[in-house]
């Protein structure tokens, strides 16, 4: 089939988001599928099989800044975008955040699967002229049952459940690291969302055979490393 992805989220800038929707389109390629993903980009595009919609506009969303893509001219690249290629299938992840994802429902030219990714946090955006544009997408999907209970909430409708895909090669490629002692392992953006200053500061008043082992980058990244870089735990 031919396939597209579709990420409200830049495309260069890390995001869970965005880390799935990429992580979905090799997959795809690797099982025959012919794919492109769409999705603002700042910069030069992260990988190949990509067609950049413009820059994105840094929002605030959910204790977070999301790089979205809301203006008209990024919805104008995302109308010839979608008449120059010949989806089979458009997969829209967040599909009711302002941007890209909004342009292909109101287009309404190919079957869609819309994927839910976001559990609580605020769901404003998902006022009546969204709702209807919800109803246009073929299948529902949800990364988990937080997610799918919030959409529905805001949404009404069915759900399934597909939790979001591991790159199993890519990690079991790791060399082990035992550890003899009980052992913390985080994994995730270094930001105030993510809850990692609080976890190393909860750490420090841990006894001293506890060990920590923290994998991510993020902007709290270097802030932390100086607080907390001493302890060799």
């Amino acid at each position: 089939m031919r396939i597209g992805l579709v990420s409200p989220y830049s495309l260069t800038l890390p995001g869970g988001v965005q880390s799935q929707v990429l992580a979905l389109g090799r997959a795809l390629r690797q099982a025959g599928h012919a794919v492109r993903v769409l999705g603002p980009c700042d910069g030069a595009p992260p990988e190949p099989g990509i067609t950049a919609l413009g820059n994105s506009i840094p929002t605030a969303a959910n204790g977070s800044v999301a790089p979205v893509a809301p203006d008209p001219s990024c919805a104008l690249r995302t109308i010839r975008a979608i008449r120059d290629e010949t989806f089979d299938v458009i997969h829209l992840h967040e599909p009711l955040v302002p941007g890209p994802c909004q342009t292909v429902l109101f287009l309404n030219a190919t079957p869609t699967v819309g994927t839910w990714h976001a559990a609580g946090g605020n769901n404003a955006y998902l006022v009546p002229g969204t709702r209807w544009l919800g109803s246009r997408i073929s299948r529902r999907v949800a990364v988990s049952p937080e997610a799918a209970q919030m959409a529905a909430d805001a949404l009404g409708g069915e759900y399934e459940v597909l939790w979001n895909g591991v790159e199993l090669e890519r990690f079991a490629k790791a060399d082990p690291w035992p550890s003899e002692h009980p052992t913390i392992f985080f994994w995730g953006r270094h930001e105030p969302r993510k809850g990692l200053a609080v976890l190393l500061d909860a750490f420090s008043r841990l006894p001293a055979g506890v060990r920590l082992w923290v994998g991510g980058s993020g902007p709290e990244t270097d802030r932390l490393r100086a607080l907390h870089g001493r302890d060799d735990r």
